[in-house]
């Protein structure tokens, strides 16, 4: 039988209000380093993505983990086809999430280390489980992505529709609403 770790409900309360309130400093970090690498505007909808995914994982700790788990999973795919778009190779997809998990460890180090020992290491696993999940779906994202464009394009890619950007502002929106739908469901 192995060890079972929970991390309280007060201490992934603390994790999430966190993320929460540095989340301009997390995603104005992310999104120039991520904008550094491939050569974007620091304004365009990267931007957007990536202030959603924190949004996204800014509740994944606290009372709505479970209705908002499956929209994490949506938008990780998303964002995986939008890298594809972006011209980006499998790792770099992999390294932007893995660059939100180094910005967490940086962000949240005083909060979680204030925690008891236990409650310390079972939430860091959660959140470390969290952004792994999120990595899984976003390649696979990018490779249904590829696979499309393989089979409908003959190696071009595919745009959603007229103005890729446009499209990518829409989705993102789509997924807002999404979250501030699941948001409002817990004040009822």
């Amino acid at each position: 039988m192995g060890l079972t770790m929970q991390p309280s409900a007060p201490a992934l309360d603390a994790v999430g209000r966190a993320i929460t309130a540095r989340r301009d400093v997390l995603v104005a970090e992310w999104t120039k380093w991520v904008c550094q690498r491939v050569n974007c505007e620091a304004d365009s909808v990267v931007e957007l993505q990536l202030g959603l995914l924190v949004d996204i994982l800014g509740e994944m700790p606290g009372p709505l983990r479970r209705p908002v788990t499956e929209l994490w999973y949506r938008v990780c795919e998303s964002h995986g086809r939008e890298s594809a778009f972006r011209g980006l190779a499998a790792g770099e997809v992999v390294e932007e999430l893995q660059h939100l998990r180094e910005l967490l460890i940086r962000h949240l180090a005083e909060v979680t280390a204030a925690l008891p020992a236990r409650q310390y290491l079972a939430t860091i696993m959660r959140l470390n489980r969290f952004v792994d999940k999120g990595i899984s779906h976003a390649v696979v994202g990018y490779t249904d992505s590829l696979v499309e464009t393989l089979f409908n394009q003959s190696g071009v890619p595919i745009s959603a529709g007229n103005d890729p950007k446009t499209e990518s502002i829409k989705r993102v929106q789509i997924y807002q609403a999404e979250l501030q739908t699941i948001r409002d469901s817990l004040d009822r």
